[in-house]
């Protein structure tokens, strides 16, 4: 069965949450852990599942923007043995840092922190292989270990971690120092705390892979092929299609992913804006499968307690509430994408239990059911869609195609757009079709002219009888 996308409301909800810049007193050490890695927010035309807009979601970076990290380049090439750590390949810094993760900045200690270095953030470990050393070289290198059994992605360790820990886990979270560039040396990502959740998607797989295969502490250089980065897309404006990536890394902390319902609901907002976000991101990249993954997070982070409380409880409550609506919304699209309808209607229906007179979910609720052949269901969400917005185009069009479908398939003309004025409260006149007017000559009249023509036969043989 085919569906078609549905087109009502064009943008995706990426508002940004008010809590995100309200509540600079939150502990960084908790809602870190949830920080993402991505970049832009998708656009969808009207209605499609996901309500998204082209707005970029923008964030800070761990070095101050107009820095330039850089070292002095080597006057030729690299000789056997040579360190690099006097001669260096000039590292170029992009203005896209600010799209590297969807996180807000952090409080001012740490800020400073952060743009401490401005050129390296490991200086005591500058190696030929971070500096210079090209790409496919390091591919082939005997001294890197692999990670992966199709050798594209590798790592090196350069200072072993503390000795007898365990590595992390699937679901654990953890913070690493990062930095990474392309094979010219120009860094595109960079970060002093980057806090993640391994397996959420919160980066990309290359980094997953590798903080799994290390130890508290450990600094390693990790080469990643595209397919395990940004891949055929890339990464505008700063990452090329299928552009292979080198990181360096030191792996900082491993703990234990917090229970949302223990964290304050400004965090649980931003986190949950945060996954959706990334949703956006893959949506835009037509990934719908790892968009779905990403709303569904952004949904088990959104929740209430359910406990009683004040008004400023119910106030939090309704806000978290009103950023799941937009997530169900964004999920629904996504899950249109994918021709999963089924779950598409159970999700538009989660949207109308949170937000009955919701009209992107009424509209797309109605569209599946006739879509699905429920014409009478299909009717009566439409209408109520319709009251809510009678101007809208879409709407209009889908009623005319649902009359035409309980017509069975004949060409009707009962559905004429009305003026949102006229329409009022009433719109069941405007629902009936009319009935076509009938072509040739009514059999009315041709019984007539028979009835006045055997009159006038039989008037005619009575008066030549009586002649």
């Amino acid at each position: 069965m085919q569906v078609a996308s549905i087109a009502l409301g064009s943008e995706m909800e990426t508002e940004p949450c008010s809590g995100e810049r309200e509540d600079p007193a939150v502990e960084r050490t908790v809602s870190e852990v949830y920080q993402l890695a991505g970049g832009d927010s998708p656009a969808e035309p009207p209605c499609g599942p996901a309500e998204d807009s082209k707005e970029p979601a923008e964030t800070e970076s761990c070095a101050g923007e107009s820095e330039n990290a850089e070292a002095k380049a080597p006057a030729g090439p690299e000789k056997s043995g040579d360190t690099g750590c006097k001669q260096q390949r000039k590292l170029k810094k992009t203005n896209s840092w600010k799209m590297v993760r969807f996180q807000e900045p952090s409080t001012e200690d740490d800020v400073l922190e952060r743009d401490s270095s401005a050129e390296s953030l490991f200086p005591e470990c500058v190696t030929a292989e971070w500096t210079s050393s090209s790409f496919e070289d390091l591919f082939a290198a005997d001294d890197w270990q692999d990670i992966t059994e199709d050798r594209l992605l590798r790592k090196k360790v350069v200072e072993f971690g503390a000795p007898d820990t365990l590595s992390p886990t699937w679901g654990q979270a953890v913070t690493v120092k990062m930095q990474c560039v392309l094979e010219d040396r120009t860094v595109v990502e960079k970060d002093c705390k980057l806090a993640l959740v391994i397996g959420e998607g919160d980066v990309n797989q290359a980094l997953e892979e590798c903080v799994m295969s290390m130890q508290k502490g450990e600094i390693t250089l990790l080469l990643a092929d595209s397919l395990y980065a940004y891949g055929l897309l890339g990464r505008e404006p700063d990452i090329p299609a299928w552009a292979p990536l080198l990181y360096q890394l030191q792996l900082l902390d491993v703990r234990e992913k917090p229970d949302p319902l223990t964290l304050p609901v400004a965090d649980r907002i931003r986190i949950g804006n945060q996954k959706r976000e990334r949703g956006n991101f893959h949506f835009q990249r037509e990934e719908y499968s790892m968009a779905v993954r990403a709303y569904s997070m952004a949904l088990d982070v959104l929740i209430t307690c359910g406990r009683d409380g004040g008004e400023k409880v119910e106030e939090e409550e309704e806000e978290v509430r009103d950023y799941r609506v937009k997530c169900l919304n964004n999920l629904a699209t996504a899950q249109l994408k994918l021709e999963r309808y089924d779950e598409a209607l159970h999700t538009s229906r989660d949207v109308l239990t949170l937000e009955p007179n919701n009209v992107k979910s009424l509209f797309r609720l109605g569209k599946l059911q006739s879509d699905m052949g429920e014409y009478e269901e299909a009717m009566e969400v439409l209408k109520r869609a319709l009251k809510l917005e009678p101007a809208t185009k879409a709407i209009h069009v889908e009623l005319s195609k649902l009359v035409k479908r309980q017509s069975g398939g004949r060409d009707t003309q009962g559905w004429k757009p009305k003026p949102a004025e006229l329409l009022g409260e009433n719109i069941t006149p405007f629902l009936i079709p009319s009935k076509k007017k009938e072509s040739g000559i009514s059999w009315k009249f041709i019984l007539g002219a028979l009835v006045v023509a055997l009159s006038s036969l039989v008037t005619s043989l009575i008066l030549t009888a009586r002649n």
